[in-house]
């Protein structure tokens, strides 16, 4: 949708090389056509639904703001498992390694008889995570180390006896001289 002078565009689709595509960052270039009286003074602004009107991203200002660079719209999208949980957008200014490789756009854009417009838009994803996997690890090798912990000690416990002749044996066996056990005949 298109906001000029108060005035409002209805919603357009945007077609499927437009879209974002489910967690693939991606760039792609839309146009903006010439709203209906158009003079160029005053700003022009647009807004995007995304998720089946799930997400409205508040108006952007991509004609007439205050910079001399050519504005890119940088969309974040936060998803978990197969669920979109939110969409953000800002408008910012066109990295100029863009404007380098592609200076047909910066021309466009800046000529006022040039209609329709054409805006970069930056579609990033980030995977939220319900689950902590490293607090996970954290509890998970935690545990087993207090478990191997108790398990020593019930197991020095139960043999108890079988380790006091064992150390019994091992002290008279080393406190006999000449390193061994004679023989008797």
């Amino acid at each position: 949708m298109g906001l000029y002078h108060s005035s409002r565009t209805g919603w357009h689709d945007m077609i499927g090389r437009h879209c974002p595509i489910f967690a693939v960052n991606c760039e792609v270039l839309i146009s903006i056509p010439k709203p209906v009286g158009y003079t160029g003074a005053d700003p022009y602004k647009i807004s995007f639904q995304v998720g089946r009107e799930k997400f409205l991203v508040p108006w952007l200002l991509v004609v007439n703001r205050k910079s001399s660079e050519v504005p890119m719209i940088d969309v974040h999208l936060r998803y978990s498992g197969s669920d979109l949980h939110g969409v953000t957008a800002k408008v910012v200014d066109m990295p100029h390694h863009y404007v380098d490789i592609h200076p047909e756009i910066c021309k466009q854009f800046w000529d006022p008889q040039q209609w329709p417009k054409h805006i970069l838009i930056r579609y990033t994803w980030e995977e939220q995570s319900e689950i902590d996997v490293t607090a996970g690890f954290y509890v998970l090798f935690g545990s087993g180390l207090v478990q191997c912990f108790i398990l020593s000690i019930y197991i020095l416990q139960s043999s108890r006896e079988k380790l006091a002749r064992f150390l019994k044996e091992a002290v008279a066996e080393s406190s006999i001289p000449g390193g061994g056990v004679a023989k008797v005949e």
